[in-house]
C-alpha cells in the first residue's frame, strides 16, 4: 500500500507532464512557420508570398536605400549596374539595368520577391519573364511623399517587419514637421524652376517627387505641367521668370553648365538675383529616405537667403 500510491501518482504526473511537453512543442513548431504575407502593388497587383521575403532582387536604387534604412540590407541579393548606394551593395552581383535585368542572372540569385519602380512601359515588361517563372513581383509608384509611406509600409509587410516600415515613415515625418513648423512663418510661397538636364531642357513638372519636395520645402513649383518630366523651351522658362532656380546633377544631367554661365539665362529673375541651388539627382529626384534631407536642403536655401 506504501508504494502503490507514489507510483499512481507518478502516472498521473507522467501523463500531464507528457501533455505539457506536446503542447510546448506545438507553440514552438507554430512559431517557427512563418505565416504568408500579402500586399496590392501600386497597380492593383495581389504579391502573395508563403512567408517573409529573405532574398531581395531591387531594379531601382530606392528600394536598397529604403530597405537598408529598414535595417535589412542584408535581403539584398542582387543590384542593376547603376546602383552603388548604400556602398555596401558594391559587393553585390550585378544583374543589368533598371528597365532591361537579365532574368537568368535574376533566377540564379534564387529571390522570392522583386521589386520594380514604374516608369516607361519597359518598367513593367521587364518583369514579365520572372513572372513566367514563377517569382513574386512587386510593381509601385511614387510621386508624392504619401505614396512613398504607403509603399515603405507594403515592404514592411512584405518582409514581415512591418515595425521596421512604421519607424521608418514616422522617422521621416517628424522631420518633415520640424521643417513645417520651422518656416510657417516664412514669407510667402517661393516660385522654383527644377531643371531635371540641360541642354534640351527638361523640368519637374507635378507628377514627380520633386513637385512634392518643392512643395514641403516652402515653395512652388512653377512649372504647372501634371507630368513627371517636362519638356521645356527657354522661351517658356522665361515667360516663367522663377524666383529660384534648382539644377541636379547626375545620370540625366551629369555635366551641366551652371545657369549664370548662361549668357541667355541673364534675364531670369533667378539669375539676376543668384538664387541658384545646384543638387544631387539622387537626393533630390529619386524616391527613397533621402528626400527628407532634400526637403531640408531646399528649404534653408528658399528661407535663409543663401546661395549654393
Amino acid at each position: 500500500m506504501y508504494m502503490k500510491r507514489p507510483l499512481r501518482l507518478f502516472g498521473i504526473q507522467s501523463s500531464v507532464f507528457r501533455r505539457f511537453f506536446f503542447l510546448l512543442l506545438l507553440i514552438s513548431f507554430a512559431g517557427s512557420v512563418q505565416a504568408a504575407v500579402s500586399v496590392t502593388d501600386d497597380f492593383g497587383n495581389a504579391v502573395v508570398l508563403p512567408s517573409p521575403a529573405k532574398r531581395i532582387v531591387a531594379l531601382y536604387g530606392s528600394f536598397n536605400e529604403i530597405l537598408y534604412a529598414m535595417e535589412l540590407g542584408d535581403r539584398l541579393v542582387g543590384r542593376t549596374a547603376a546602383d552603388h548606394y548604400p556602398a555596401q551593395i558594391a559587393d553585390l552581383p550585378s544583374i543589368g539595368t533598371h528597365m532591361r535585368p537579365n532574368p537568368e542572372l535574376i533566377v540564379a540569385l534564387k529571390p522570392d520577391l522583386v521589386l520594380q519602380m514604374a516608369g516607361r512601359s519597359q518598367a513593367a515588361t521587364a518583369l514579365e519573364p520572372l513572372k513566367e517563372r514563377g517569382i513574386a513581383c512587386a510593381m509601385f509608384k511614387v510621386s508624392s511623399f504619401e505614396e512613398m509611406f504607403s509603399m515603405v509600409r507594403r515592404l514592411g509587410v512584405l518582409t514581415g517587419t512591418p515595425q521596421a516600415g512604421a519607424k521608418l515613415v514616422d522617422s521621416m515625418k517628424s522631420r518633415l514637421s520640424i521643417v513645417a513648423g520651422k518656416y510657417a512663418e516664412g514669407s510667402g510661397k517661393k516660385s522654383v524652376f527644377f531643371e531635371i538636364r540641360y541642354p534640351n531642357l527638361l523640368a519637374a513638372g507635378q507628377g514627380s517627387i520633386v513637385d512634392d519636395i518643392i512643395h514641403r520645402a516652402g515653395g512652388i513649383n512653377c512649372v504647372r505641367n501634371s507630368k513627371k518630366i517636362v519638356r521645356m523651351g527657354e522661351e517658356e522658362l522665361m515667360r516663367l521668370n522663377p524666383q529660384n532656380y534648382v539644377y541636379q546633377t547626375g545620370r540625366m544631367n551629369p555635366s551641366p553648365v551652371s545657369p549664370d554661365g548662361r549668357s541667355h539665362f541673364k534675364l531670369i529673375d533667378a539669375v539676376r538675383n543668384k538664387r541658384i541651388l545646384k543638387v544631387d539627382e539622387s537626393v533630390f529626384s529619386r524616391p527613397g529616405p533621402r528626400n527628407v534631407e532634400a526637403v531640408e536642403i531646399l528649404a534653408d536655401f528658399l528661407f535663409n537667403n543663401k546661395e549654393k
